[in-house]
């Protein structure tokens, strides 16, 4: 059973790897892509199936390896690297108590910090240093590639975990929830729309997905948050790429210091406030909860009080015994 995850851990990280090789970006020889979402699939095997499926992870980089070329003895070091950024992230997390649901802001706050922005400093670090040592990168392409590579794997956390966490624990609709359809329809309806000219517009207007963004989060929470924030950064992604609209006429630094500003961004408000919207229902729910089981235990502890003798009513009321 345990051969069996690792290997399914590798397949889904060698094919997330393909998918975000589609947008690559070469630095001074080096190949880094914006969004890497095989970290995010690596956190979240860790967290749902235990520190064991670890070479899973180093399977999937090394097969993702071979596919660019020739492995070399440094490119061993960027497979552990690969492994050890998401080991390191899942320790940190499971230290701190985290919660896979998300219904916690502290949880949204630790996978932002930890699992994320701390984490995969270890693997962009320990990573670059390997290409440099390799001669696949120049000393001078240093902090170019590093700064792309963690931010890359920073983003694939922040984007693409949530969006697996909340997959996991989907539901079917129930009843009551066919009275927000018209809402939800409304929201995809504005989000195709605004989504699209925000991002691929030549003028900067990327702001405007924010409040569609806002909308998700504060009406749907993680379930329309997360998917929306993977759509955005995936769109303003190719729009970088591919040097057309808001980012037409930038040079590759600035493309990249705004992408992933403006992406960290939008993960950011997707993930911390619908962990607050969350959170602040669910302490609804137990006051509630609590207010019910309250006035039950004052019903049962409360005296009956005594019925008191009707009164007769009739006739002959007020006679007295044998009196005519």
């Amino acid at each position: 059973m345990t051969a069996v995850r690792i290997l399914g851990v590798a397949a889904a990280y060698a094919g997330a790897a393909q998918l975000g090789l589609l947008k690559q970006l070469l630095i001074s020889g080096a190949v880094v892509t914006p969004l890497w979402p095989p970290s995010g699939i690596a956190v979240v095997a860790l967290l749902f199936l235990g520190i064991g499926v670890w070479p899973g992870i180093s399977l999937g980089a090394l097969v993702t390896i071979v596919t660019l070329g020739p492995v070399g003895l440094f490119d061993i070091g960027v497979v552990a690297a690969s492994t050890l950024g998401p080991v390191c992230a899942f320790l940190m997390l499971r230290r701190v108590g985290f919660r896979t649901r998300l219904d916690r802001l502290r949880d949204g706050v630790a996978l932002v910090f930890l699992g994320a922005l701390a984490g995969m400093l270890i693997s962009a670090t320990l990573g670059v240093w390997m290409l440099v040592l390799g001669g696949k990168l120049s000393p001078e392409g240093f902090w170019p590639a590093w700064t792309a590579w963690w931010v890359g794997d920073a983003m694939g956390v922040l984007v693409v975990a949530p969006m697996l966490l909340m997959l996991r624990r989907a539901r079917l609709p129930r009843a009551k929830d066919f009275r927000r359809w018209p809402e939800a329809l409304a929201l995809l309806i504005t989000a195709v729309l605004v989504t699209p000219l925000a991002t691929m517009s030549s003028l900067s207007v990327l702001f405007l997905v924010f409040p569609v963004l806002i909308w998700a989060a504060l009406r749907f929470q993680l379930p329309a948050s997360a998917p929306y924030a993977l759509c955005v950064s995936v769109l303003a992604i190719s729009e970088a790429t591919g040097r057309i609209g808001a980012f037409e006429h930038h040079t590759l630094v600035e493309r990249l210091v705004s992408l992933q500003a403006f992406n960290g961004a939008v993960a950011l408000t997707s993930l911390l406030l619908a962990a607050i919207v969350t959170e602040q229902r669910n302490v609804r729910l137990k006051i509630e909860q609590a207010c019910v089981e309250l006035a039950e235990l004052v019903a049962r502890l409360s005296p009956v009080e005594p019925s008191k003798p009707r009164k007769p009513w009739g006739p002959d009321r007020g006679k007295k015994p044998g009196g005519g």
